[in-house]
């Protein structure tokens, strides 16, 4: 199993992670019903912000915290949300790569995780 090296790499990987968010109904009405995102018109932004987070390259120039607190504004984002993104993340992650830069995405994900959580919670 190779690594996560390219941007290509990040598309199967967010495609594939997002398909199976998409599925799970623990959350994926987050993302078709209060969201309203497509997922073909996301995924780029998406992208763009792990090649950004990993490679330090990219054009991502969004406030990824803004956009989560203003989407729980609108429907709470709960824990149980944040556990099933990222166990679907760490699954997805897993299954397809393996290497220094598949663990530091985790690392990542749990270091967002977090940061989010005391911003949109407060604790």
């Amino acid at each position: 199993m190779k690594d996560i090296e390219t941007r290509e790499d990040l598309n199967i990987l967010l495609a594939e992670f997002y398909n199976r968010l998409l599925q799970d109904p623990a959350i994926n009405y987050m993302f078709t019903d209060v969201a309203e995102i497509n997922l073909e018109q996301h995924l780029p932004h998406i992208v763009h912000f792990w090649e950004q987070s990993l490679f330090y390259a990219g054009s991502y120039r969004k406030n990824v915290l803004q956009i989560h607190m203003d989407l729980n504004s609108r429907e709470k984002i709960t824990d149980k949300h944040f556990e099933t993104w990222l166990n679907h993340f760490i699954i997805v992650t897993d299954l397809l790569f393996k290497g220094p830069n598949c663990e530091k995405a985790k690392t990542r994900a749990e270091s967002i995780i977090t940061v989010m959580k005391i911003k949109i919670y407060g604790t």
